[in-house]
C-alpha cells in the first residue's frame, strides 16, 4: 500500500491522498475500514474542506491544486471529464465522439484516472448501464461509482 499523506473519511469509502509539493497527485478509494489519519498539513485540510463542500453540493468546483500524471491522451480525456456537469452523466461513446477517439480508449483513460471525484470519471457510463470504474466491473469500486452518481442526482 502506498504511503499516504492523509487518509480521509468520505461517505462512500475512505480516500488516500498523496501530495507532491503543494499539488494533489493521487486520490485512492480505500475500504471503509481503513484507519483515518489526522489532517495535519494546510494542503490536507484544504482537500478535506473541499471534499466536504462536494459532499454537500456536488456542483462544487475544486479550487485545490491537483496535477494528474498520465499520457497526453489520458490528460486529454481527463480534461474533457472536467466539463461534464454534476448530475448529467454522459456515455463513453458520446465522450469519445466529442474528443474524436474510440469509446474503449475513453474507458481505459477513465479507469486510469489517479484523481477520482476531482476528475469526475464516475460521470461517464456505458450505453446500457453504469459501466466499470477504476478497472473493475463489479464490487466496491462500482458501488462507489453508483453512490457518487446517486449523490449527484439527488442534488439536481
Amino acid at each position: 500500500m502506498p504511503i499516504y499523506d492523509a487518509i480521509l473519511d468520505a461517505p462512500p469509502c475512505h480516500l488516500g491522498a498523496i501530495f507532491t509539493g503543494e499539488a494533489l497527485t493521487r486520490l485512492d478509494l480505500l475500504p471503509a475500514d481503513t484507519p483515518v489519519s489526522g489532517q495535519t498539513s494546510r494542503h490536507v485540510r484544504q482537500l478535506a474542506d473541499e471534499l466536504e463542500a462536494y459532499w454537500h453540493n456536488p456542483a462544487h468546483t475544486f479550487d485545490l491544486l491537483f496535477v494528474p500524471a498520465g499520457t497526453p491522451f489520458q490528460l486529454r480525456v481527463w480534461h474533457a471529464l472536467l466539463a461534464i456537469p454534476a448530475g448529467q452523466p454522459t456515455t463513453y461513446g458520446a465522450l469519445a465522439k466529442r474528443i474524436g477517439t474510440a469509446a474503449r480508449a475513453v474507458g481505459q483513460a477513465c479507469a486510469s484516472n489517479p484523481l477520482p471525484i476531482l476528475i469526475p470519471c464516475h460521470r461517464v457510463v456505458a450505453a446500457n448501464g453504469p459501466g466499470g470504474f477504476m478497472h473493475a466491473s463489479s464490487g466496491a469500486p462500482l458501488d462507489v461509482k453508483t453512490w457518487l452518481l446517486a449523490h449527484e442526482r439527488r442534488a439536481d
